[in-house]
């Protein structure tokens, strides 16, 4: 769903997993060498209570970058946005969007109206807010970055003016130097948010959409068997998923696999429903990522060539 904004992932060969240099982390040498075996160890939770230092430093450019709105929400996610927001059929009732729970932790729906905090729940956690790891008291976030600036060495060298030695981030309720992004570490406990909501959410609706996972991870991916049996399945995705789960594209009426990249699909989907005039603003406000505006760009300009053939 974030794939187009350019945030940088963890998994692929040319992400934080792949390029991360271990010793330039504040760790000790034996937790550098667990890293280095490892590097999904620095976001492990019992290390980040050893030695907060790792964690933060590996995301001090994804903090400060979610707080300089340094990547934009997708066309996949101002799809969501209107389903939230268009007023549907003559009853003029405002929406069809029950929840979006997503395993992205970029929180760039917040840019979305509609779909913020109230109508997003975060399975992962997510990186726009700030929480302490001892006690669960939060912190403002604006406050949060200020501290991650000047109290968190930057380990690519680009930020001249970080500071050359890390300190951990003090929680003012507890004392702690546990304060942390609002992400779900490695081998720590789930938001009980998703489990109070999920039975609520998922029971009267009648069409689920998901868009670009692998649907491996529990318990995000036990909504797709939890959901009534009359609600439709459509999955969004560059390859088909979700077999282990009962998903069967091929003999079951109700699962749909629309194969692609979210952007492409999800736009084909807008075009059909007539609402790619209500994206116009996001073009003039500049409040797309650059390869969401040129497929939108392309989009435009090939219906208004089609029309102009057809008159």
């Amino acid at each position: 769903m974030s794939v187009a904004s350019g945030i940088p992932d963890f998994r692929s060969a040319n992400g934080l997993y792949q390029t991360l240099d271990a010793t330039k982390l504040t760790a000790t040498p034996e937790q550098i060498e667990q890293i280095e075996i490892d590097p999904s160890y620095c976001l492990d939770h019992h290390l980040f209570m050893e030695n907060p230092l790792p964690c933060l430093e590996v995301n001090r450019e994804f903090i400060l970058g979610v707080r300089e709105r340094k990547w934009k929400a997708t066309l996949t996610h101002r799809f969501v946005e209107l389903l939230r927001t268009k007023t549907i059929g003559t009853v003029q009732q405002k929406g069809k969007l029950v929840r979006l729970y997503t395993q992205n932790i970029d929180g760039l729906e917040d840019q979305c109206e509609g779909i913020g905090h109230e109508n997003r729940i975060a399975v992962h956690g997510s990186m726009d807010e700030a929480v302490c790891a001892s006690c669960d008291a939060t912190m403002n976030f604006d406050v949060f970055c200020d501290k991650v600036r000047s109290q968190v060495k930057d380990i690519s060298g680009k930020d001249t003016a970080a500071p050359e030695r890390s300190t951990p981030i003090i929680c003012n309720s507890c004392g702690a130097g546990t304060m942390k992004p609002s992400i779900v570490l490695f081998r720590s406990r789930l938001p009980e948010v998703f489990f109070h909501n999920v039975v609520e959410d998922i029971k009267d609706v009648d069409l689920l959409l998901i868009f670009g996972t692998s649907l491996s991870v529990a318990p995000a991916n036990s909504i797709v068997h939890r959901i009534p049996r009359s609600t439709m399945r459509v999955l969004i995705n560059r390859e088909p998923a979700g077999r282990h789960l009962g998903l069967d594209y091929e003999f079951n009426d109700r699962d749909y696999f629309a194969s692609g990249d979210c952007e492409s699909v999800v736009l084909d989907l807008m075009d059909k429903l007539g609402w790619l005039n209500d994206l116009l603003p996001l073009i003039d406000q500049n409040e797309l990522p650059e390869s969401s505006t040129i497929l939108l760009r392309e989009r435009l300009q090939q219906k208004e060539k089609n029309n102009d053939n057809a008159s």
